[in-house]
């Protein structure tokens, strides 16, 4: 099978760039290379069924050019993480919504071609209702607050895919990452596990924003990759959006205890505020917990990788 990955030079396009490799398929990765990395691609430049194409998915020649090329698309082109987003406002929209839609109608114009969407449960915003539930509403604070642009945003990509499922029957599959880690994920962009370890192994202070209160539940990329590939195998979650990661949930706090510990760090763990390191245009959420029940029901997906594991790979 031919496969197109936007954004296969980041965190977990490449991640999939090598999984799709590993199962035999011919892949093309398009990226401009704003957040990825071509290091990301190590390894998929040993292969001859790979190509890259440095490019953007807001450019309908590059993407018109592309995947009329191939069978199907992974759409993994975003913005990425929290501090980009906040100090790239209207870039990170643009690039999320305007960059989905190239995508979407170059699928639908080259003979509706599979396309699985890559979201995030940043959609769910301060929604009460643990364990997220894929079907339940929705709860995003002021627009005056951007952290809630890229939540708004990422909706609006799961609108339009389901947009063209509806009307023009084009065959899309619709995820939500939740908090995904692991090898390759840069710090640069506010990501809390590689920002942990970056500092621990330098013995460096691991600031903890906030109380150290809020809880996540970090997945595996290993898991979340796999996942993806069973969601896209079966034409039954064709216009369907699922949940997927792990429900193993941590604090923050004692997540930087915990990765203080594996790496035998003596740095000391800080608490620091929010406005000190992201001003008035930031809102946090206390939980995020994913229900997986939906994506488990269809193709018995569980998650392997403990967090335990997770952190050690990830040193």
């Amino acid at each position: 099978m031919r496969v197109l990955v936007t954004g296969g030079a980041g965190f977990i396009g490449s991640h999939l760039v090598d999984a799709l490799l590993a199962r035999g398929n011919e892949v093309g990765a398009v990226d401009d290379l704003s957040t990825g990395s071509l290091d990301n691609l190590k390894s998929a430049f040993g292969h001859t069924t790979f190509h890259f194409v440095e490019g953007s998915v807001m450019d309908p020649a590059v993407v018109g050019d592309l995947v009329p090329l191939v069978d199907e698309v992974y759409h993994l082109a975003a913005a990425v993480g929290v501090k980009f987003v906040l100090d790239n406002p209207l870039r990170s929209l643009l690039t999320n919504i305007r960059g989905t839609e190239v995508v979407l109608e170059a699928a639908n114009q080259a003979g509706n071609k599979k396309v699985v969407l890559f979201s995030s449960s940043e959609v769910y915003g301060k929604g009460a209702s643990i364990p997220f539930r894929e079907s339940d509403d929705r709860l995003l604070g002021p627009t005056s607050v951007l952290r809630w642009s890229y939540a708004a945003s990422k909706a609006v990509d799961e609108f339009l895919a389901l947009g063209y499922y509806h009307e023009r029957r084009l065959p899309v599959v619709v995820v939500r990452c939740f908090n995904t880690c692991g090898p390759r994920q840069s710090p640069h962009y506010g990501m809390v596990i590689p920002r942990f370890v970056e500092r621990a192994l330098a013995d460096d202070p691991i600031l903890v924003y906030g109380d150290g209160l809020q809880s996540r539940c970090f997945s595996s990329v290993h898991d979340v990759v796999r996942g993806v590939l069973m969601l896209a195998d079966d034409p039954r979650a064709y216009g369907e959006v699922f949940n997927i990661g792990t429900m193993e949930e941590v604090s923050v706090g004692d997540l930087a205890r915990r990765i203080k510990t594996l790496t035998d760090s003596r740095s000391v763990i800080e608490s620091v505020e929010y406005e000190a390191i992201y001003g008035s245009r930031f809102e946090d959420m206390q939980r995020r917990v994913p229900d997986l029940a939906k994506i488990h029901a269809l193709v018995g997906y569980e998650p392997r990788v403990t967090l335990e594991e997770l952190l050690r790979e990830t040193i």
